[in-house]
């Protein structure tokens, strides 16, 4: 079926089961056994439908064999502990948690139920795991390596708009790695003799404020680092970098979809789909501590042309030969 068709049938059937009903079903009155799908961010239809379906993959239908109770903190970090909290004490089988923030606080919150993460960063190094072949306890799951790919992110800018001397970074500061990202991207920066304006943002007015900052400071083009609470915005993030007129660089295939300029990044969608396949396996049976963290193979490019005419980009024929896709 057609992306586009698929996400369209999608949206229809979501709009039909009220948001509350959705998060709230309570274990007394359902004998299944329940998934907890907490995230950092906000809904996002076409992610839990990539998750549903691995669930499918490995012999689970939501509402037939296996109930999903979704908690989600619109990108308020300070509420991902309660809610991890919550559904330990609705004692799920699984927590299914995505994003590095929402991971953290899952593992915080239970030594004994399992884990299943979906995130960008490297699992061991934010402490997670014990390492990605043995991960060990109770924890295990996928990763993109979005926060790793910044720095490819920054080059990619730099080659799509060689006259820029100053580069934008929009992060946001309540993330774990938000200090691993800055710094990896001033190397790149220094390394290629760019300089490297960093701006933050964790709320919706948040993001108006730091398009203005960059704007006021002439940037010549901006790379928004990997994380969820931006992956959950990304027609305002488009928006505001045409409004801008900003060459904008994101992780995500929906962020040039939407009509951001260049997206490049791990499939969210499969690791997505990977984390329900594993949900079910441990339904099954299987040990989070012999699931290998999979990993993402594959980086990819996207590029919208009625984007680039709008701000007189023109792309190298390089890079247009190496993009997965040229949205026209």
């Amino acid at each position: 079926m057609k992306r586009r068709k698929f996400i369209k049938l999608l949206g229809s059937v979501v709009a039909a089961w009220p948001v509350a009903v959705r998060a709230q079903q309570p274990r007394s009155e359902n004998p299944l056994p329940v998934v907890g799908y907490l995230v950092s961010g906000s809904a996002d239809p076409f992610a839990e439908a990539a998750f549903e379906q691995g669930l499918r993959a490995a012999g689970y239908v939501n509402g037939r064999n296996v109930s999903i109770e979704f908690r989600w903190s619109d990108g308020n970090a300070d509420q991902l502990s309660a809610l991890a909290a919550d559904l330990v004490r609705r004692r799920v089988s699984v927590i299914a948690a995505f994003g590095v923030t929402a991971a953290m606080a899952a593992k915080a919150a239970t030594g004994t139920i399992p884990i299943v993460f979906t995130i960008g960063v490297d699992p061991v190094k934010v402490g997670l795991v014990a390492s990605l072949n043995l991960p060990g306890g109770n924890i295990t799951g996928s990763t993109t390596l979005a926060a790793e790919l910044g720095p490819k992110r920054l080059e990619l800018l730099h080659e799509l708009v060689p006259s820029a001397e100053t580069i934008g970074a929009l992060l946001n500061p309540t993330k774990k790695t938000a200090e691993f990202e800055e710094r990896t991207l001033q190397e790149t920066a220094s390394n290629l003799g760019l300089k490297l304006l960093v701006v933050s943002a964790s709320t919706d007015s948040d993001l108006e404020t730091a398009f203005s900052a960059l704007a006021r400071h002439q940037i010549g083009a901006l790379v928004i680092g990997p994380d969820s609470f931006f992956a959950t915005r990304v027609v305002q993030l488009a928006a505001l970098s045409v409004r801008h007129k900003i060459p904008t660089i994101f992780q995500f295939r929906e962020f040039a979809e939407a009509g951001g300029l260049v997206s490049y990044g791990g499939n969210f969608s499969e690791t997505s789909r990977e984390g329900g396949l594993y949900a079910g396996r441990i339904l099954r049976g299987e040990k989070p501590e012999n699931l290998p963290v999979l990993q993402a193979t594959k980086a990819e490019l996207f590029i919208n042309m009625k984007t680039a005419r709008t701000l007189g980009i023109t792309f190298p024929t390089a890079l247009l030969v190496r993009a997965d896709e040229v949205i026209e």
